[in-house]
């Protein structure tokens, strides 16, 4: 099973609100997921996602792939810096 890291919108008519979900590959986009990791209202002033920071982690090192969306948000927040830096430092030692 692929397991990617995405977005599920929620909220309603023109006022989106999204949660950050690692899902099978192969559900719909709001369909079945396996957890809920944060969530993201682009609304606000500051469009930073609130997350559940160890967790994501825990399934990028368990090999779940981030949507191309998702992969800007934990750019935006440093917790795509800090996986990579894991992940060179493993490789490296």
């Amino acid at each position: 099973m692929a397991v990617h890291l995405r977005l599920s919108r929620t909220g309603r008519h023109k006022r989106p609100m999204y949660r950050l979900v690692a899902a099978d590959s192969r559900k719909p986009r709001d369909g079945r997921f396996l957890e809920i990791l944060g969530i993201f209202d682009p609304l606000k002033d500051a469009g930073v996602p609130e997350l559940k920071q160890e967790r994501v982690l825990t399934w990028l090192r368990h090999g779940a792939q981030p949507s191309v969306t998702v992969r800007t948000l934990l750019r935006r927040i440093g917790l795509w810096k800090q996986f990579e830096a894991e992940k060179a430092a493993k490789k490296k030692g």
